[in-house]
C-alpha cells in the first residue's frame, strides 16, 4: 500500500517496485505515479463498498482529476447513496487484454482506498467522461458522480516471458 499523493507520506507503506526515489516510508514515488497513470489508461473499474454490512461490487466509469478519482455511476441502483461519506476501494486492471511477452502485453491491476463523496463536477469534467450507456438494467442511464480521495493504493503487475 502507498499514498497516492506524492506529498502525503503518512502511514505504513510498501510498494510493488524498486525504481525511483523512495519516500520517507520506503515507497517509490515512481510507483505512486505509475499506479495513477495505469488507472488513467483504462475507462472502467469496480468499486467495493458495504451495503447493509455486506460487501458489494459495482462497475463505474472513472477519471483521474487533480489526484482524485472521479467516478460516474447510474443513479437508479442507489449505490452512490450507500457510499457517500464512507471509505471504499476502487480497482481497475487490463485483464481483458491478451497477455504477451515483452512488457507491452503484461497485466496489471491497481486499487485505491479512501473516503468517497457525491459531487457535482463542472460541465467540462462531465464531458471528459464521454457518452454513457443508453440503459442500465433496462432503465435510462441517469449519471451520478462520486469523488474518491485515495489515501492508499496497491499496484500489482504480472510480467510474462517473451519466449514461446
Amino acid at each position: 500500500m502507498f499514498s497516492c499523493r506524492p506529498s502525503d507520506t503518512a502511514g505504513t507503506v510498501t510498494g510493488s517496485g524498486s525504481s525511483g526515489t523512495a519516500g520517507s516510508s520506503g515507497t517509490s514515488v515512481t510507483d505512486r505515479l505509475r499506479a495513477v497513470e495505469l488507472l488513467g489508461s483504462v475507462r472502467h473499474g469496480r468499486m467495493a463498498m458495504s451495503m447493509r454490512a455486506l460487501p458489494f461490487l459495482a462497475v463505474a466509469r472513472h477519471l483521474v482529476i487533480e489526484g482524485r478519482v472521479v467516478l460516474r455511476m447510474h443513479r437508479g441502483v442507489g449505490f452512490h447513496e450507500s457510499c457517500d461519506g464512507s471509505v471504499v476501494a476502487y480497482g481497475a486492471d487490463n485483464f481483458s487484454l491478451p497477455a504477451s511477452g515483452g512488457g507491452a502485453g503484461d497485466l496489471w491491476s491497481v486499487q485505491f482506498t479512501g473516503p468517497v463523496e457525491i459531487v457535482h463536477p463542472p460541465s467540462d469534467q462531465r464531458e471528459r467522461f464521454g457518452t454513457g450507456p443508453t440503459e442500465v438494467n433496462g432503465e435510462l442511464f441517469d449519471p451520478v458522480y462520486l469523488r474518491l480521495d485515495p489515501h492508499l493504493a496497491h499496484m500489482h503487475t504480472l510480467a510474462f516471458d517473451a519466449s514461446p
